[in-house]
């Protein structure tokens, strides 16, 4: 199943980019320490390993593509985060490819409240 979404932060794209990558900055949000670096081919895990991918495509503070693991599936579940100033704000829109069926909720859920929601929640806070 595929998933789209946008998401308006009161905030930079740099910044919007720095909390999608620097790791200090997603333990801030997600509370978990986390594998990342803004480099192509850099395999990444946060949230303790139940997410783990692979970065693909990195364009500091404009798209970052991921390939997201869900263990044996047969189609390469695609990650890909683009950030667009409008205005004061960075709209950040959301393409997730794939995703397996028995997760797709928990998923969904995680882009808007744990994922994009807490990175708009500490952004936003200052």
């Amino acid at each position: 199943m595929n998933f789209k979404y946008t998401v308006d932060i009161a905030a930079d794209s740099e910044e919007v980019f720095t909390a999608l990558t620097n790791p200090f900055q997603i333990e801030i949000w997600s509370g978990y320490p986390a594998e990342m670096k803004a480099e192509e081919g850099f395999v990444f895990s946060l949230w303790e390993g139940d997410i783990c991918g692979v970065n693909l495509e990195v364009k500091p503070n404009r798209l970052l593509v991921q390939e997201w693991f869900f263990g044996d599936t047969a189609e390469r579940s695609i990650v890909t985060l683009k950030l667009k100033k409008v205005g004061e704000q960075t709209q950040v829109e959301l393409e997730h490819t794939n995703i397996p069926d028995d997760v797709f909720e928990e998923i969904v859920e995680g882009w808007k409240e744990y994922y994009l929601g807490s990175i708009k929640g500490m952004l936003e806070m200052y």
